[in-house]
C-alpha cells in the first residue's frame, strides 16, 4: 500500500467531534471511575491524529478546487490496486488504518487529485504517445535469464550471439527458479501489468519477435531477454480514442515523490493556508517551509530588525 494513504476514518472522526466544540459536558462514555466527554475525545484524537487528519482534509479542499477527479477513475485505481494485492487487500486496509473500502476510496481520490497537480506540468510529445499506444495495443511471451552482475549477463550473452541454446543457459545460470525449470519463460506480459518490473517491460516491449536484448539492469539483478510471440489484442482502440487517456498516463508514469511534494506544496502556497488551533500551527511546515541555507538565517534576523 503506498506510503500516501492516509487514514480519513481518523480525519473525519476529528471533524465530527471539532463540530460539537464548547459542548464539553456531551458525554461519550460513562464509567464508575467518571466520564469521557467529546471534548476530552476530541483533545485526545487531535493530539495523536491532529496535524495528519487537518492534512488530509486540507489536501482535498485545496486540490478539489482546481482538479477533478471522477468516480469511474476511483474505480479503476481501487481495480488495479485489488488485482495487485489480491486476497491481501482487506487486510492491507485494516494494517493502513482503514475500517472499509469507502474511508480508502476518499485517500484514494486526494491521491490522484495531487497527481493531476503534478502531471500538468510534464510534457510527452506524440510520439512517445503512439509508442505508448502500440504497446497497449499488444500482449508479449517473453522469457529471460537473470544473474546477479553485469559481467556475468555478458558472458551469458556472448553464449547467445554464437548459438546456444536460450533456455539450456537459463537453467545453467538464472537465479530466477521459478523460470528458469521453463527455459526462463515469463508466460504472456502486458504493458501494464502491475506485477511486472517497469524497466524490465520497457525494454521487453522494444524487442521484435525472436530477438534477444543487450543485458538490462533492474532492481532484481541483470536480464537477458527474448520475445517468442506477439500477439494484436482482439478489442484494439483507435488512437484518437484513446490519445487524451494514453497522454495523462504516460505523464504520470513520469512522476517521482519529489515532484508530486513540489506540485503539492505549489497548490497549498495559491490556497494561503491559515491555521487557527495553536496546536496544529506546524502540520503544513514539512511540505511549506523548506531548510534554510546558512545565508538565510542572518537574512531572516535583518527581516526582524
Amino acid at each position: 500500500m503506498k506510503k500516501w494513504v492516509l487514514s480519513l476514518s481518523l480525519a473525519a472522526g476529528i471533524v465530527g467531534l471539532a463540530g460539537c466544540g464548547g459542548q464539553g459536558g456531551d458525554t461519550v462514555a460513562k464509567t464508575k471511575a467518571g466520564n469521557v466527554t467529546k471534548d476530552e475525545l476530541y483533545e485526545a484524537m487531535k493530539d495523536k491524529y491532529g496535524e495528519q487528519a487537518l492534512q488530509q482534509l486540507v489536501f482535498e479542499k485545496v486540490l478539489s478546487k482546481e482538479y477533478k477527479v471522477s468516480d469511474k477513475e476511483v474505480d479503476q485505481k481501487m481495480d488495479e490496486l485489488k488485482e495487485q494485492l489480491g486476497p491481501q487487500f482487506q487486510m492491507a486496509l485494516l494494517q493502513s488504518g482503514f475500517k472499509d473500502e469507502d474511508d480508502f476510496r476518499q485517500s484514494m481520490k486526494v491521491n490522484l487529485l495531487q497527481e493531476k497537480a503534478a502531471a500538468k506540468d510534464i510534457k510527452v510529445s506524440e510520439d512517445e504517445v503512439k509508442e505508448y499506444y502500440e504497446n497497449k495495443q499488444k500482449e508479449i511471451t517473453a522469457r529471460h535469464i537473470l544473474v546477479d552482475d553485469e559481467k556475468k549477463a555478458k558472458e551469458v550473452k556472448a553464449k547467445l550471439d554464437k548459438g546456444e541454446d536460450f533456455a539450456k543457459l537459463a537453467k545453467k545460470y538464472s537465479v530466477d527458479t521459478a523460470a528458469n525449470e521453463q527455459g526462463g519463460d515469463l508466460g504472456t506480459i502486458s504493458i501494464d501489468d502491475p506485477q511486472m518490473d517497469e524497466t524490465f517491460k520497457k525494454a521487453a516491449f522494444k524487442l521484435k519477435k525472436d530477438e534477444i536484448s543487450n543485458p538490462v539492469e533492474t532492481q532484481f539483478g541483470w536480464h537477458i531477454i527474448q520475445v517468442t510471440d506477439i500477439k494484436k489484442k482482439k478489442d484494439k482502440k483507435s488512437f484518437d480514442k484513446v490519445k487524451d487517456k494514453y497522454e495523462n498516463e504516460l505523464k504520470v508514469s513520469k512522476l517521482d515523490p519529489e515532484m508530486m511534494q513540489e506540485a503539492l506544496k505549489k497548490e497549498l502556497e495559491k490556497a494561503d493556508i491559515k491555521v487557527k488551533d495553536k496546536d496544529l500551527k506546524e502540520a503544513f511546515d514539512p511540505i511549506l517551509n523548506e531548510p534554510k541555507e546558512d545565508g538565510d538565517a542572518s537574512d531572516s534576523e535583518e527581516e526582524k530588525q
